[in-house]
């Protein structure tokens, strides 16, 4: 679905040149971007006066449509144009737009500001007045939207381009989500998100969303090995394993087993725990996946575990400290692994693996390939990578969950959703989404127990 398009800038521009090379002229492009965003001013507008700051490229030409298309409807508009239009389009627009422009903020006040200033191709920082021009607009008015991106947005990595950007309520995404609008620190600024259609297609190889999936009560003749017997390895500190079990408990495994020891700790009744032998434990062909690195320390008998799970044979997780020990020659050509790394995890992963990359997203993206493993580069603004290329991005979930232990419930339920037969893209992707939703289920200051908790109600929401 092109909805759930995640463009790069050159992707956009190469995926608008496709229209305009069908016979599509540029300047029927911004007519169908302006008028759709003025349908979203006119409804915030209410009547109000509305304020257009017009940009030199495309972006402004945009304003200029949108400013055209409110005044023919009987609003007052306001157009501020410190730079002339220097594309072709963006001086037919403005061409059209027959009130005429000021080119100072002066005085200037009302209901709506509409940014439409500097848009998804800046790559300099603002100036200091130009930052200032947006920031006093931003304050003089009740409600602020920018076009396509804030102006002073860097769009592919989603940087700030300036100081004291101003927090705006809705960005309108132009014809494509573009990488910014789910990058922090930019997409904090954005407000609520809505994507205005101008007919873009199918983009080869571009980024997608996450989206809610599907999933189906067990069969009727079901049992627990038919849903799939779940294993996390325990290590030297068993509450992340005991977490990282209870999600998956809740996230549709038929039998989880946790293999460790755990010392006097309360455990659920219904969770089977082993004290056998590692290596023999993992001999039992019912195992459908594994889950390793919650508390599992970095010393030599953790690195001696690690080495017997992943070469059982058997789908894997790795998180936690596993992801600092894992090598290259540790994984099996054939094995289906997802690797969960926050940020630090994943600079210490890219080492290990001989990576060096600029981003998150390129770091994700090439370590997936180079390990054949899932990685989700997990964080507020989470990115999953497959080792074919495929790229997924979450949207954002709670704030919430910047709290301890949150990342062993992420795992366990990748782990529920692997032992049910999921394939390691799908099963890295049904958790990240499981896990935003059982955020949103706990509230407010929710502790990680809470959170596993709620994974059965995010179940339940997705089937």
């Amino acid at each position: 679905m092109t909805d759930l398009q995640v463009l790069s800038v050159a992707q956009m521009r190469a995926a608008e040149q496709v229209l305009i090379d069908s016979g599509l002229a540029e300047g029927a492009l911004m007519e169908a971007a302006g008028s759709g965003c003025a349908d979203w001013v006119w409804r915030i507008a209410a009547g109000c006066n509305v304020t257009v700051l017009c940009g030199p490229g495309n972006n402004g030409g945009d304003g200029y449509v949108i400013a055209r298309v409110l005044a023919e409807r009987g609003l007052s508009v306001q157009v501020i144009a410190p730079l002339n239009p220097k594309t072709g389009a963006a001086r037919a627009a403005a061409g059209l737009y027959k009130v005429g422009a000021v080119t100072s903020a002066k005085d200037v006040s009302g209901k709506v500001f509409v940014d439409c200033f500097f848009g998804s191709g800046l790559s300099r920082d603002l100036s200091a007045k130009h930052a200032a021009l947006i920031g006093d607009l931003a304050a003089s008015h009740d409600y602020c939207i920018a076009v396509d991106v804030p102006s002073g947005v860097e769009c592919d990595s989603g940087e700030l381009l300036g100081r004291d950007l101003p927090q705006y309520d809705l960005t309108l995404a132009l014809g494509a989500w573009k990488q910014a609008h789910f990058r922090l620190p930019a997409s904090a600024n954005m407000g609520e998100q809505r994507l205005v259609s101008i007919g873009i297609g199918a983009v080869q190889d571009a980024a997608r969303l996450i989206t809610p999936p599907t999933i189906s009560a067990p069969a009727d003749d079901a049992h627990k090995y038919t849903r799939g017997l779940a294993c996390v390895i325990g290590g030297a500190m068993p509450g992340a394993s005991l977490l990282a079990s209870s999600a998956a408990q809740r996230s549709g495994a038929g039998f989880v087993k946790l293999l460790g020891k755990i010392g006097n700790r309360a455990v659920l009744a219904s969770l089977v725990t082993s004290g056998k032998p590692l290596e023999e434990s993992l001999t039992d062909d019912r195992i459908a996946a594994l889950l390793i690195g919650q508390g599992l320390g970095r010393d030599e008998e953790a690195k001696t575990r690690l080495a017997q799970a992943l070469c059982c044979g058997k789908p894997a997780i790795i998180d936690a400290d596993a992801l600092h020990l894992l090598r290259p020659e540790m994984l099996a050509d054939t094995g289906q692994y997802i690797a969960t790394p926050h940020d630090g995890e994943l600079a210490a992963l890219c080492q290990n693996f001989g990576i060096s990359a600029p981003d998150r997203q390129s770091r994700a993206v090439a370590l997936a390939e180079a390990s054949a493993m899932v990685v989700v580069a997990k964080g507020p603004d989470t990115i999953i990578a497959a080792p074919d290329g495929e790229i997924r991005i979450a949207p954002p979930a709670p704030s919430w969950l910047s709290v301890a232990g949150t990342g062993d419930v992420l795992a366990g339920i990748a782990l529920g959703r692997m032992a049910c037969g999921r394939s390691a893209m799908d099963a890295a992707c049904e958790a990240v989404w499981l896990h935003g939703k059982a955020a949103r289920i706990a509230g407010a200051a929710f502790t990680a127990d809470d959170l596993a908790q709620c994974v059965s109600q995010a179940m339940e929401a997705a089937l």
